[in-house]
């Protein structure tokens, strides 16, 4: 009897102070629960077992034996699923699980019936099973599948954990399981295989006890818990429940020997006197606190904590800036707390001189009734008004509260004494349960008053804002709505300039071009001998006309950009002869204005393919320009050079330059610099723009470089390979 109390015993006490530990650390997370749950089935299946080996009585032996294989089913179907939680949670398949579940649920509840054993015979080292079925046998191989299964869940998680924290945890728990594995094999399989005769076979339990330790451990040393704390509520509990088990156990014990002195009680009865002890312990505490409830429920119908009120509702007030849903939310917490028919709002309008009523009520308000009894009870200089404590007639305003059901009003009066102004009302109907408003009450209206006046004037701003922001959009919308009327005026009014610079162009070009043919017919002496003052004034005349065809080509050009007509007509071009050739042009007017002009020309140019005439206008442009932006006895050089690379143009000017603050603007169309405009009033702004134009569209680029007071660079360059005409 001593070496089965001593191997039974002290397993059943560690694993269940174990349990309760770990459980008492944090009863809400799953792992303790799991663990709590594990250690408790195991604790029954040592009880069972220590039961079953010192019962004398075999129908009782059979019996203990039969909730031993039941607890020990369900020990390792809870070892499993601690293998699921432990230390983290894995995504689970509930009904593969429950299929996982069936074996062990099923060996547990045939292990109560003669189905696993039928028989048992009392034997020195215990109960011993005889006329077992296969499902006995069935049961051992259904345990090794479940822990099989655990373990290889925990080394999954060890493989893929990246936590140093986790990986420690998983193998303490592994090596505690190995080692009680080994103890049950060495006591509960070799020995009996070998039928050695020995105590050690009853030491088995101790493996359950062992693992316990190790997982605990693991929770424990990785900082799941506060030891101090968990250490000092475990003995005070350990405490309390040896102290009602004594009680009880001994009162049983005494009355037992008072009136039933005859008869000796047995060992197994008395071991399960004290269990019964220590469970009605166990469930003092919980009993009670279920008592608790059911007499609070009875006598303080209205009981609530003001705190959890409070922190309820001002986590409400964090979720969102919106009025409504603010005010909803809180009126459902406030009515609900305080078990009121209903808490409605009456919030004062920004843009109305009128009431917003918000909160769940069947009975609707009227603006003009709560204005009036706001009116009255401002009388009363206090923050709270209960109907129930007015006196009768006074003011009319218990008449008028009672007239639309409300029992408390309350003002959300700002904090700032300063103010009169506040946003609204909090009214609440009668309790549910027909019971006054208490002090208690009053007073925690009154902070949750204080609270809403804040958040429902950040709210009001907010909703302003809003408001501001639809009415400004609403004006940009329509500012847009005109500007997109007068755009497609402009745009239409662009269309027919367009139309009418076209058709002047053309109406000019005719009478232009026979006036500078007949010109140039006179200068060459077709009608007769020109004498050389009437030469000079008809080669500016003629030189004027050339400017014009110019310029009424330039207007051209941008009429049919802008309808999409602007076509470039590459063909052969002798680049270096159309430089000349337009150079030529301008010599003598240059030499009239006092400036040189220097070309460069280089002594093998290739022939390239680009529109001719339109690099003839871009390059009597950039001469033009030189030549009248430039003071007498400047000079103008004009460069043409050629590399394996690039085809490129020049005229460099010592003229006026472009201003630093113009440049960006000077490829404009229209566009002229302020020194340009003194100097030459009659310009159009156009040859620039143009030039820029037809070099892109052939694919080049414009060169451009300029100083203030000491002349501009004007030119473009092509790459050869896509220009030059391969011989």
């Amino acid at each position: 009897m001593g070496i089965k109390f001593i191997s039974y015993v002290p397993a059943i006490i560690g694993v269940l102070s174990i349990a309760l530990f770990v459980f008492l650390s944090n009863p809400k997370d799953w792992k303790n629960r799991a663990f709590s749950l594990l250690n408790l089935f195991g604790a029954l299946w040592l009880l069972a077992l220590f039961l079953a080996d010192t019962s004398t009585n075999p129908n009782n032996a059979l019996w203990f034996l039969r909730l031993a294989l039941f607890f020990g089913a369900l020990l390792f179907l809870f070892l499993y699923y601690f293998s699921l939680i432990f230390p983290h949670k894995i995504k689970i398949n509930v009904s593969r699980q429950f299929l996982l579940s069936l074996p062990a649920l099923t060996i547990a509840f045939l292990s109560l019936t003669p189905f696993v054993v039928s028989s048992v015979s009392i034997q020195d080292f215990g109960a011993q099973p005889e006329n077992v079925s296969f499902l006995y046998t069935f049961s051992d191989l259904i345990g090794i599948f479940y822990v099989i299964a655990g373990v290889s869940i925990l080394l999954s998680k060890y493989r893929k954990s990246v936590l140093r924290e986790e990986k420690n945890q998983i193998r303490f728990v592994l090596l505690g399981l190995m080692i009680a594995v080994v103890i049950n094999i060495v006591t509960g399989f070799a020995l009996t295989l070998l039928e050695i005769k020995t105590d050690l076979i009853l030491f088995g339990g101790f493996s359950l006890f062992v693992f316990s330790l190790f997982v605990a451990y693991a929770i424990i040393k990785h900082g799941f818990m506060d030891i101090r704390l968990i250490i000092a509520r475990t003995v005070a509990y350990l405490l309390l429940l040896a102290t009602l088990s004594g009680i009880f156990a001994g009162t049983l014990f005494a009355l037992t020997a008072l009136f039933f002195e005859s008869q000796k009680l047995d060992t197994g009865v008395k071991v399960v006197y004290v269990i019964v002890a220590l469970v009605m312990a166990f469930l003092l505490q919980p009993l009670k606190r279920f008592f608790d409830r059911i007499t609070n429920k009875l006598f303080y119908r209205d009981a609530y904590d003001s705190q959890e009120l409070l922190n309820n509702l001002n986590k409400s007030l964090v979720t969102t800036i919106e009025l409504k849903p603010l005010l909803g939310k809180s009126s459902e917490i406030i009515a609900e707390t305080l078990k009121s028919e209903f808490c409605v709002f009456g919030i004062r309008e920004t843009t109305k001189n009128c009431l917003l009523f918000i909160g769940d009520t069947g009975k609707q308000f009227e603006s003009q009734d709560i204005q009036k009894i706001a009116t009255i009870a401002s009388r009363n200089h206090q923050k709270a008004v209960i109907t129930d404590e007015l006196e009768p007639g006074k003011h009319h305003l218990k008449d008028l509260l009672h007239e639309q059901k409300i029992s408390v009003f309350i003002k959300l009066q700002s904090t700032n004494k300063t103010r009169a102004e506040h946003p609204g009302y909090i009214m609440l109907g009668q309790k549910r349960s027909g019971s006054i408003y208490s002090v208690q009450d009053i007073k925690i209206l009154e902070i949750i008053a204080d609270e809403l006046v804040i958040a429902i004037q950040n709210s009001l701003r907010f909703e302003e804002i809003q408001q501001f922001n639809i009415t400004l959009r609403r004006k940009i919308d329509e500012a847009t709505k005109e500007l997109r009327v007068a755009n497609s005026k402009l745009k239409a009014l662009d269309e027919t300039k367009d139309e009418f610079i076209s058709m002047a162009s053309h109406q000019l070009r005719t009478p232009l071009t026979s006036t500078k043919g007949y010109l140039s017919m006179v200068l060459e002496g077709d009608v007769g001998v020109v004498k050389d003052k009437q030469k000079k004034l008809l080669q500016q005349a003629y030189n004027s006309s050339q400017r014009m065809v110019y310029l009424i080509a330039d207007l051209l050009n941008v009429s049919r950009l802008r309808t999409g007509k602007f076509v470039i007509e590459n063909k052969p071009t002798n680049l270096a002869k159309v430089v000349e050739d337009q150079i030529g042009q301008v010599r003598e007017t240059a030499a009239a204005r006092g400036v040189k002009i220097n070309y460069h020309k280089p002594a093998n140019f290739p022939m390239v393919m680009l529109d001719e005439t339109k690099l003839q206008q871009v390059i009597m442009n950039f001469l033009d320009n030189a030549i009248y932006y430039t003071h007498a006895e400047g000079e103008i050089n004009v460069t043409l050079s050629v590399t394996n690379q690039s085809i490129e143009c020049a005229v460099t000017d010592t003229g006026v330059g472009v201003p630093k603050a113009d440049q960006h603007h000077l490829f404009s169309k229209f566009y002229r610099a302020g020194n340009a405009r003194k100097m030459r009033p009659d310009g159009t702004g156009l040859g620039l723009y143009m030039a820029q134009k037809v070099i892109v569209a052939q694919g080049g680029a414009i060169i451009f470089r300029s100083v203030e007071g000491k002349g501009s660079t004007f030119g473009f360059t092509f790459a050869r390979s896509k220009v030059e005409i391969k011989r």
